[in-house]
C-alpha cells in the first residue's frame, strides 16, 4: 500500500496515482484542471465545527486528533475510509490538502488509521 501526502498546490507528477483531496473546502487559487483531483470524499474530512475549532486555537493537535478520529469512526467516514484504503491496496493515493504543516493536520492522522487498519 502506498499513501503519500502533498500540498494540493504542488504539480501532479506521474507517481502521485489517484490523487485524493482531503479538504472540505476547494483550495484557493487552484484550478481543477491544474489540481487534476479525482476523489473529493468531504464525508472524509474534519466536520467544520471541529475545523474551526482547531484553527481559532481552542486546542493541541493531540485533542484534534482524538476528536477526528472519533469522527472518522461514524459510518459514513468509515465506508468512505475503507474506499480509499481499497484504492490504496490497488495501486499509489496521494492524499492532497492545502495544509501549509501537513505533518501536524487531519491528513497526518488519515495516513496514520490507513496503515493501521491494513488488511
Amino acid at each position: 500500500m502506498t499513501v503519500r501526502v502533498r500540498r494540493v498546490y504542488d504539480p501532479p507528477e506521474p507517481e502521485d496515482g489517484v490523487r485524493v483531496l482531503v479538504d472540505r473546502l476547494w483550495p484557493r487559487g487552484v484550478s481543477k484542471e491544474a489540481a487534476r483531483v479525482e476523489e473529493w470524499p468531504k464525508g472524509l474530512t474534519p466536520s467544520t465545527e471541529l475545523r474551526r475549532w482547531y484553527h481559532a486555537g481552542g486546542g493541541t493537535y493531540e485533542e484534534f486528533a482524538r476528536r477526528y478520529e472519533a469522527e472518522l469512526a461514524e459510518p459514513e467516514a468509515r465506508e468512505l475510509l475503507d474506499r480509499v484504503r481499497d484504492m490504496a491496496g490497488r495501486g499509489p493515493v496521494t492524499l492532497l490538502t492545502s495544509a501549509k504543516s501537513p505533518e501536524r493536520s487531519h491528513t497526518a492522522v488519515l495516513v496514520r488509521l490507513l496503515e493501521a487498519d491494513r488488511r
